[in-house]
């Protein structure tokens, strides 16, 4: 019983989180203009350039992940990696953050690839991002410092009074996003406990995280990387030219947002939603687009990528079923 709840919790919490936002950022908003939009007032060309990279993004983070399998002695078909990927997003829309277990399982199903071998490359796979997303920020601070202490102003991180700060109902969500990261990292640790309890596969596991200093073309794996968050970045900045209210907003302005909509993701909702349109949403404010508008960009630009991950994921899914 006590299994059963735990395994609802993970997936009607993020769920509850992510709607709870969501309600409070578009709870005044005019819903029937985003069907205007959607069949008057949108580039569909930009929006279908936009969606190529992120398909490509997935290829590549297929074919990098399988690079770094190599090393352990492992070569799945490179189909095979690239599709457990699109199955994993979709994943992570019903259970946030389960796409990362799912994919190992996929290949250790569809190639026999060994499961906690597979794991430990995708935990060394996120470290590496981490440390991407932590450089492309330094750089966007650095490009845009003023902006980013507007944002914490005006979502109440710095008042000067603890009694406004209570009073500032973006508190409020920043607070639910900080609890949301708070019982991911515990249930994170609690999965690295049990690994430790189990020697054998937590051996298996370290293996695949040191399989990066045996990568073979280290030059490679790079430009895989720099191609993986180049992808992400047009996946999002293209989107910009598909509005008339969003086309003049630079490529700076798209690096601030990128990176704020990217850290709100860590918050365990259905691919960010509630998190990330109020990250973006509050950023694109900051360089003069409209409330409204902004609400807009939002929400289309977020419900057609997260389509698209469903179309992926299916596609995916019904590949390898396929080749199998």
């Amino acid at each position: 019983m006590k299994k059963v709840l735990a395994r609802t919790a993970k997936i009607v919490l993020p769920i509850l989180l992510g709607a709870f936002i969501l309600y409070w950022v578009y709870r005044d908003f005019d819903f029937a203009r985003t069907g205007e939009t959607l069949a008057h007032g949108l580039r569909w060309d930009w929006m279908a350039l936009s969606l190529l990279f992120g398909v490509l993004s997935n290829v590549v983070r297929g074919y990098r992940w399988r690079q770094m399998l190599e090393p352990l002695g492992i070569n799945p078909q490179a189909q095979r990696c690239v599709d457990a990927v699109c199955v994993s997003y979709a994943a992570s829309l019903v259970v946030p953050r389960i796409g990362e277990v799912s994919r190992c399982g996929l290949l250790s199903r569809y190639d026999q690839v060994p499961f906690s071998k597979s794991l430990g490359t995708v935990v060394t796979e996120r470290l590496a991002d981490t440390l991407s997303i932590l450089l492309i920020t330094g750089i966007t601070l650095g490009l845009e410092f003023p902006v980013f202490l507007t944002f914490f102003r005006q979502t109440g991180t710095k008042m000067p009074s603890f009694v406004h700060l209570l009073g500032s109902p973006w508190f409020y969500v920043a607070l639910f996003c900080v609890v949301g990261v708070i019982v991911l990292l515990v249930y994170l640790a609690r999965m690295l406990s049990f690994f430790e309890r189990v020697k054998g596969i937590a051996l298996d596991v370290w293996q695949g995280i040191l399989s990066l200093r045996h990568v073979r073309n280290i030059p490679l794996y790079l430009l895989y990387t720099l191609l993986l968050w180049i992808c992400y970045f047009l996946h999002f900045y293209l989107t910009f030219f598909c509005f008339p209210f969003t086309e003049e907003l630079g490529f700076q302005a798209g690096l601030v947002m990128f990176v704020a909509g990217t850290f709100a993701i860590i918050v365990p909702t259905p691919n960010g939603a509630g998190p990330w349109h109020f990250a973006v949403i509050t950023m694109m404010m900051l360089y003069g687009v409209s409330d409204t508008d902004a609400a807009l960009f939002a929400l289309i630009v977020h419900g057609i990528q997260t389509l698209l991950v469903i179309v992926l994921g299916l596609w995916g899914w019904l590949h390898l079923t396929l080749s199998k």
